[in-house]
C-alpha cells in the first residue's frame, strides 16, 4: 500500500505541473467570430492593419488586426495568392510566422499518464488478490516473521505439560551451550514435530521457546507457502532457509505444517502439484544435499496422519512429540496460570475444578476461566467465586442455560420423565459413572441434560462400561414408554449415539461373541482430502447382514434391561420426575436422598462428589452428559 500511495502522489504531481504551466501561458484571448469571408471584405474596404500569417501544411491562420484595434483569428485555404496580392496593394503589415511547434513531452504526456493509470490499476488490483500483505515483485519471498522480544512468553507461562517441556529444554539448552553435548559426541535434532489434539498448547510451546531460546525465531504458517501462481511456494521455501542460515544458529517454527506437508499423491496435480513442489524443496532443506546447519525446524499439527513419511522420518523430523490432554495435576496448574490477574474468592478450589474437567485441554480451561469472569462480571459480583466457576463448566460443556424459553406442560413432564429414565439408570446399573446433576432447564440445542462425572481419569472403557453406557443412553426413551405410553424426538440423539458405540464396538473393537476379535472395514483414503476416517467395506454382504444383526441384538438387550431396571423401580423414577417439574434441576444430594427415601439399601449412602468430567462416548474424553431435543 506504502508503493501505491508513493505512486498516486507522482500523478498528482504531474497532474499539478500541467496545470501550473497552463496557468503560466494563457492564451491570448482573440475575436474568433470573424469568418474568411468577411476577412476578405475587410480587407477590399480598408479595415484591417496588420495581418500575421501562420503557415501549416493544409491551412494558413490569419491573426488579424483591425484599424480599431481589435484582433481575429481566421483559418483559410493555404496559397490564396489573390488575397496575398490584395493585402500587400492596401499596404498592409504582412508578417509570416513559422508552424507552431508543441514541446515533445506535451505529446508524450497524455500516454504516458495512461500507461501510469493501468499501471497502478493492475498493481492496486494485485494487492487485493493478496490481501494487501504481499507485494507485486515479491511473490517469492518468504513471508516468516522474525519474533521480537515484544509479548514474550517462556516456559514458565506453560504448564500440563512437563514432559513436552523437558525435551524441549533440551533444545534451548543446546543453542545456549552447545559444549556440554559436544563433548559427548550428541547432535542436536534438526527437526522436532509437535502433535496432538486441538487446543493443548502446540503453539504456545513454540511461543515459549522463542522466549527462552536467546536466538532468531522465525514464524511462519503453513498456508504461507501455497500461492495461486506455480512455483512461489518452492520459492518462499528457498528464501526461508536463505534468511534462516544468513541468521544462524536460530529457529524455524512452521504452524500448521500439514497445509504443505500433507502426503503426495494425494490429489489429481501429480508431480506437478503446486504443494508437491512446495514439499519437495521444503525436503530439500530440511535434509537434502547442502546443509542447514544450526537451523532447528519446530512444526505443529493436530494431522500428524496425513502428512509425508519422508517428512517424518529420522534427519528431517528426529524428535516427534506428542502434545496430549493434560492429566489431573496438569488441568490445575493450567488453571493456576489462567486465574493469574483474576480476583477469586476464599471458596475456590482449582484442584476440584481440576478433577471435574478431565478431556479439556489447555484452550478449554482458558475459556472456562474467561466465562466464569464473564459471567461474575453479569452478576455485578466483585470476585470470582466456586459456584461461578461450576456453573461455567456446565456453559461450556452444554451451552447456555435458556430460562426464558416457555415449555407446555406436557413437554415439561415428558422431558422430566426422559431425564429421569437417564438418572435412575445412571444410579443403578454398575459400570457408570456418579450423577452430578440433572436438569430439565433447557441448554444449547439441548431440552434437557443428566451430567455424570467419573471420580478419576480415564483412558481405556471395558466392554461393561460400553454396555451400561448404550443401557443408560436407552433409559430416556423406555422412560417415555412406560410412563407416557408415548415416545418422542427426544431420544433421536441418544439412539444414535448408542448405535454408534454398539456398531464400533462389533466392527472396530472386536466386542462381539458372534462375529469374535475381528475389525471390519479399513479407512480409505480419499483422492482429494488425503488420508480420511471414512471406512471402506471389505467384507461380505453375508458379514454385513451380521454385523447389522448382532448391533440390533445388542441393542434390544440393552433396550430390556433398561426397562426391567425401570419397571422395578417405578416410584423411584416418578419421585425424581415429580421433583424435576417442581425444582428443574437436582443436584447430587438432593438426587440421593430421593434414591434413599425409596431404597433401603442406600439409606446411609453419601455422595462421593465426583470431581472431574468424563466422556459419553468411547472415543472422547470430555464430560458426559445427555442433550436431547425435547
Amino acid at each position: 500500500m506504502k508503493i501505491l500511495k508513493n505512486v498516486a502522489i507522482y500523478l498528482l504531481i504531474i497532474l499539478l505541473a500541467v496545470l501550473l504551466i497552463k496557468w503560466a501561458n494563457p492564451p491570448e484571448e482573440k475575436d474568433t467570430s470573424l469568418k474568411y469571408n468577411a476577412f476578405k471584405q475587410a480587407i477590399a474596404s480598408g479595415g484591417v492593419s496588420d495581418v500575421s500569417v501562420q503557415v501549416n501544411d493544409k491551412y494558413y491562420v490569419y491573426t488579424v488586426t483591425m484599424k480599431d484595434s481589435k484582433v481575429y483569428e481566421v483559418a483559410g485555404p493555404s496559397g490564396d495568392q489573390t488575397l496575398l496580392d490584395q493585402m500587400e496593394k492596401q499596404n498592409i503589415n504582412l508578417t509570416f510566422e513559422p508552424p507552431a511547434t508543441v514541446p515533445w513531452w506535451v505529446s508524450v504526456l497524455p500516454t504516458l499518464l495512461m500507461f501510469l493509470f493501468i499501471f497502478g490499476l493492475f498493481f492496486y488490483m494485485m494487492q487485493q488478490t493478496q490481501g494487501g500483505g504481499g507485494k507485486v515483485m515479491q511473490f517469492g519471498k518468504s513471508r516468516a516473521r522474525l519474533v521480537t522480544d515484544e509479548h514474550k512468553y517462556t516456559f514458565k507461562d506453560v504448564a500440563g505439560a512437563d514432559e513436552v517441556k523437558e525435551e524441549l529444554e533440551e533444545i534451548v539448552e543446546f543453542l545456549k551451550s552447545p559444549k556440554k553435548f559436544n563433548e559427548i559426541g550428541a547432535k542436536i535434532p534438526k527437526g522436532v514435530l509437535l502433535f496432538g489434539p486441538p487446543g493443548t498448547g502446540k503453539t504456545l510451546l513454540a511461543k515459549a521457546i522463542s522466549g527462552e531460546a536467546g536466538v532468531p525465531f522465525f514464524s511462519i504458517s503453513g498456508s504461507d507457502f501455497v500461492e495461486m501462481f506455480v512455483g512461489v511456494g518452492a520459492s518462499r521455501v528457498r528464501d526461508l532457509f536463505e534468511q534462516a542460515k544468513k541468521n544462524s544458529p536460530c529457529i524455524v517454527f512452521i504452524d500448521e505444517i500439514d497445509a504443505v506437508g500433507r502426503q503426495r499423491g494425494a490429489g489429481l496435480g501429480g508431480g506437478h502439484d503446486e504443494r508437491e513442489q512446495t514439499l519437495n524443496q521444503l525436503l530439500v532443506e530440511m535434509d537434502g544435499f547442502n546443509g542447514n546447519e544450526g537451523v532447528i525446524i519446530i512444526a505443529a499439527t493436530n494431522r500428524s496422519d496425513i502428512l509425508d513419511p519422508a517428512l517424518l522420518r529420522p534427519g528431517r523430523f528426529d524428535r516427534q512429540i506428542v502434545v496430549t490432554l493434560p492429566d489431573i495435576k496438569g488441568r490445575e496448574e493450567i488453571l493456576k496460570v489462567h486465574v493469574n490477574g483474576k480476583p477469586l474468592a476464599s471458596d475456590v478450589n482449582l484442584e476440584v475444578l481440576a478433577r471435574r474437567t478431565p478431556g479439556f485441554t489447555g484452550a478449554d480451561l482458558a475459556n472456562l476461566v474467561n466465562e466464569a469472569a464473564l459471567l461474575s462480571a453479569r452478576r455485578n459480583e466483585k470476585k470470582v467465586n466456586m459456584k461461578t466457576l461450576e456453573d461455567s463448566i456446565e456453559r461450556v460443556i452444554a451451552g447456555p442455560e435458556k430460562k426464558s424459553r416457555v415449555i407446555s406442560d406436557f413437554e415439561k413432564k415428558l422431558v422430566s420423565y426422559h431425564e429421569a429414565g437417564h438418572a435412575l439408570l445412571g444410579e443403578y446399573l454398575p459400570h457408570t459413572d456418579p450423577l452430578h446433576k440433572v436438569s430439565i432447564i433447557p441448554r444449547g440445542r439441548a431440552g434437557g441434560y443428566t451430567l455424570l462425572l467419573p471420580k478419576e481419569d480415564r483412558n481405556y472403557m471395558t466392554k461393561s462400561q460400553l454396555l451400561d453406557q448404550v443401557t443408560m443412553l436407552l433409559g430416556g426413551r423406555v422412560a417415555e414408554a412406560l410412563v407416557l405410553h408415548e415416545i418422542s424426538t427426544g431420544a433421536s440423539n441418544d439412539l444414535e449415539r448408542a448405535t454408534g458405540i454398539v456398531r464400533k464396538m462389533i466392527t472396530e473393537l472386536g466386542m462381539s461373541e458372534e462375529l469374535g476379535p475381528v475389525t471390519f472395514g479399513h479407512k480409505e483414503e480419499q483422492v482429494f482430502l488425503g488420508r480420511d476416517i471414512a471406512r471402506d467395506r471389505n467384507y461380505s454382504e453375508s458379514v454385513a447382514q451380521a454385523i447389522d444383526h448382532e448391533v440390533r441384538r445388542i441393542i434390544d438387550e440393552s433396550y430390556q434391561k433398561a426397562q426391567d431396571i425401570i419397571s422395578e423401580k417405578i416410584e423411584t423414577l416418578h419421585a425424581i420426575a415429580e421433583a424435576l417439574m417442581v425444582n428443574e434441576t437436582l443436584e447430587a444430594d438432593s438426587f440421593q436422598d430421593i434414591i434413599a427415601k425409596y431404597d433401603e439399601s442406600r439409606i446411609g449412602d453419601s455422595y462421593d462428589t465426583p470431581l472431574s468430567a468424563d466422556s459419553s462416548s468411547a472415543e472422547n474424553n470430555k464430560s458426559k452428559e445427555e442433550n436431547e431435543n425435547a
